[in-house]
């Protein structure tokens, strides 16, 4: 299946986005994911409809796909205004004379129903041009959006007071001020709430930014001769020749052919202190060569590069929606419904009852249905977790889904490996020995096993120990968290790895890294060390001071555990365990507790996938971050307590937001219907109630969170 990837302009609530994705599923579509704050739309294209198709169908919602060459039959709408900002500014002249007729001075020529209806036309025509429209394209889509209710409200009062002019009633029944003052707050109000949910979006956009920059291409001519000339990177292609100088940005991801340069990559990690690059090493699209000169060779463009796929992460993880938005999601469903029978009940009961009058009745029906806002319970959820995943990508920390976020409040166990997780993983080799074969020998027969393993101790060997003088295998293989397993022309069985090398009837002592097995005879053995990461005693005090219990589960000796254990503080070690043991062992903490376990190996897939969250290393197997669902870009785990001070926090927000707009919508419908609101300060009041919910999601960019 084609996976396709939309931006679509115009939806500005919940609603809007359950209409979309109402109608891509009812299409048969699959995998439909639909974020309005971003404008994202992803789903999987099973070939049998046609994105022509699909492309007026969105257009016949009232949306516009803005990323995707539409069919020449599909023209895009005419538009007199770009934004809100724009209509807000051509209505309010017009609403601002309209009541000057309420002044305690009387303006006589106001006074005359029929100039009060001509002011007030265009900016009725400029407010049913966009909600009127909006309201009947999302009636058509099945789910009524906020727009139902203004439309609904605006021309209420508009009709009312058009038979009042028509019928001579006198000014008791014109109201053109208030259908006036209805649309013109409510597009300042869009505006205002617009800019506030952009900010959400702040630092995905810093991302998103870096995309597109000028490049210094390297090409040659007829006499070979090196002729360089810029180009925008979306021209580059995987192999071409690049040139990166001093203060420069990385174009594209690439590999350095030729000089060494000091490059800061705090784009993607978050760490500012540049980092050196030489020959050879790879560079991210995106970070910036803060020192030296480069020639590189362009590895991955478009949608392949790291910073591509970093946006993509967040842009699904933003689409998705954690278990609390689901309740918020079904209330919103019915909403507006719900509140137009709100309405007319208002007016039967102030009309029957409490004995207000058509005009007193009319008016409180009309501050219920422009008072009530559906796009808060909507805007809780998505605004809290972009500014969350925002800050969280910021700091070089990516959620592979929302859901994460909000676990993150539970855990209280985290699992570290030891190998790359609280050691570096730099290890250097500091001793071997064999009895029987030379020491060229010894050497290429275990570089010959481990250049077929992706582990740590394996990529040292292969580096330190590397020969061309190979042994061709007849058979080998990697046993998971026990080491390699090899078989030569001659039949002779080779075991490479650590003392859980149970298949053998040889009893192996803790105290070597790794011994070398010929045929169930010991003919060598290797040790090796590592050392610890810097912020790893920090990171386990931080844990235990937040009652989280940290653990180490390996499947390195006891003895090399422990003394890992005690330099950071751990209490709790699991030694020698193969993957099936971490497995076992990891269910049953989960059982127990909500656990985290950080991993980065292949033997630490399944239990990363088994824990309540997996969190894995950038420069972990491709197996362990695939199965994580954070992974921390930083080559280190210092951000791990921001990773779970954020996930706490943004589910604050998100439950905070959520008081808020169910609370508002409680609060303000009766105060309305119980007429203690005109209807212009209700169009106000609703405009202004979910830039409460933007400005609170945008402060968890400040909040202190560790």
């Amino acid at each position: 299946m084609e996976k396709v990837e939309w931006k679509v302009d115009g939806m500005d609530c919940t609603n809007c986005a359950l209409t979309i994705s109402k109608y891509l599923n009812k299409e048969g579509l699959k995998n439909v994911k639909v974020n309005f704050i971003g404008g994202d739309v992803s789903f999987e294209l099973n070939g049998g409809i046609p994105k022509d198709q699909l492309l007026k169908g969105i257009a016949g919602l009232g949306y516009t796909v803005v990323n995707e060459s539409h069919p020449t039959n599909v023209k895009p709408p005419f538009k007199l205004f770009k934004n809100h900002l724009q209509r807000f500014l051509f209505c309010l002249p017009f609403t601002a004379i309209l009541t000057l007729h309420m002044l305690p001075w009387h303006i006589h020529f106001l006074m005359n129903p029929y100039i009060q209806l001509t002011i007030c036309l265009p900016v009725y025509i400029v407010g049913m041009s966009y909600f009127g429209v909006s309201a009947v394209k999302s009636l058509r889509g099945g789910i009524p959006n906020m727009n139902v209710l203004i439309a609904i409200g605006a021309t209420a009062a508009f009709v009312y007071s058009l038979i009042g002019t028509l019928g001579n009633y006198g000014m008791d029944y014109v109201f053109y001020e208030t259908t006036a003052t209805i649309i013109t707050l409510v597009f300042l109000g869009e505006w205002v709430e617009n800019r506030s949910v952009s900010l959400t979006q702040k630092e995905l956009n810093k991302l998103a930014l870096q995309q597109k920059v000028m490049a210094n291409m390297i090409a040659f001519d007829d006499e070979h001769k090196e002729n360089i000339f810029p180009v925008e990177n979306t021209q580059l292609r995987t192999g071409d020749l690049i040139l990166i100088k001093s203060g420069e940005q990385v174009p594209m991801d690439c590999k350095i052919l030729w000089g060494d340069a000091q490059v800061n990559e705090a784009l993607l990690t978050g760490e500012s202190i540049p980092v050196h690059k030489q020959k050879k090493d790879a560079l991210i699209g995106g970070s910036i060569l803060t020192d030296g000169t480069v020639k590189a060779q362009v590895t991955a463009t478009g949608k392949d590069t790291v910073l591509s796929n970093i946006l993509n992460l967040v842009k699904q993880a933003q689409g998705e929606k954690p278990p609390i938005q689901q309740l918020a999601d079904k209330i919103s469903a019915v909403f507006v419904p719900m509140v137009l029978g709100i309405s007319v009940l208002t007016f039967l009961i102030n009309y029957f009852i409490v004995d207000a009058g058509v005009t007193g009745s009319l008016m409180r029906s009309i501050a219920v249905l422009v008072i009530s806002c559906p796009c808060a319970m909507g805007l809780a959820t998505p605004a809290a977790i972009a500014v969350g995943l925002g800050r969280a990508a910021k700091n070089g920390i990516l959620f592979r889904n929302a859901k994460s976020l909000e676990l993150f409040k539970d855990i209280k166990t985290v699992v570290f490996d030891k190998t790359g997780i609280l050691t570096k993983g730099e290890f250097i080799i500091t001793g071997f020995h064999s009895s029987i074969l030379p020491d060229e020998e010894f050497k290429r027969i275990i570089f010959s096993m481990e250049k077929y393993s992706n582990h740590p101790i394996a990529k040292v060997i292969t580096l330190q120990w590397k020969t061309n003088n190979t042994i061709a295998w007849k058979k080998i293989e990697e046993i998971k968290g026990v080491g390699m397993m090899a078989t030569d022309g001659d039949g002779n069985v080779y075991q490479l790895g650590n003392n859980n090398l149970t298949n053998t009837s040889i009893h192996l002592e803790e105290s070597h890294t790794a011994y070398l097995i010929k045929n169930n005879e010991v003919i060598g053995w290797l040790n090796m060390e590592d050392e610890l990461r810097e912020e790893a005693k920090q990171v386990i005090r931080y844990l235990q001071s937040k009652n989280i219990t940290p653990i180490l589960l390996s499947g390195d000796s006891y003895d090399r555990c422990k003394k890992v254990a005690d330099a950071v503080g751990i209490d709790e070690v699991f030694a020698q365990k193969k993957p099936a043991e971490k497995l076992q062992i990891i269910e049953q903490l989960t059982r127990a507790n909500p656990t985290a376990m950080v991993g980065d190996g292949i033997n630490d897939a399944p239990a990363l996938a088994k824990a309540t969250i997996g969190i894995s290393m950038a420069d972990a197997s491709q197996l362990a971050m695939q199965t994580a669902q954070v992974v921390l870009m930083n080559k280190g785990i210092q951000h791990l307590p921001l990773a779970l001070g954020l996930g706490k926090h943004t589910f604050s927000t998100i439950k905070q937001n959520l008081f808020w707009a169910f609370i508002y919508n409680i609060v303000a419908i009766p105060v309305a219907a119980a007429g203690l609101l005109h209807p212009g300060i209700a169009a106000l009041a609703m405009g202004f109630s979910d830039v409460v919910l933007a400005v609170n999601s945008v402060s968890l960019n400040f909040k202190k969170v560790m």
